[in-house]
């Protein structure tokens, strides 16, 4: 297991709203054991930040990705601010409203 945690913001596009991406999000980070949020954007995307080990949080990046909910497509996702942290800033993950 990596012990360098790790911390990334995220927008995905595509058809990521009204499919459940939210819900199914928050599923797949307590499985993978990262923590952040995740929020709809007025601009038809979904946004957020995940932290974590550095495995983790690449597990999460893949899933954000070329997974998703079910019923969604995902056309691209772009990560920003990717960093080390010394701690992190939550204790779960959450959808943001």
């Amino acid at each position: 297991m990596s012990s360098v945690l790790k911390s990334v913001d995220y927008e995905v596009f595509g058809r990521v709203q009204g499919v459940c991406f939210r819900m199914y999000a928050e599923e797949k980070a307590r499985k993978a054991g990262v923590v952040g949020w995740i929020r709809n954007s007025s601009q038809g995307t979904v946004t957020g930040q995940v932290q974590g080990p550095e495995d983790k949080v690449n597990e999460m990046k893949a899933w954000l990705t070329s997974v998703g909910s079910p019923s969604s497509r995902i056309d691209r996702t772009n990560f920003s601010n990717e960093k080390e942290i010394s701690k992190l800033d939550f204790t779960h993950f959450i959808t943001r409203y």
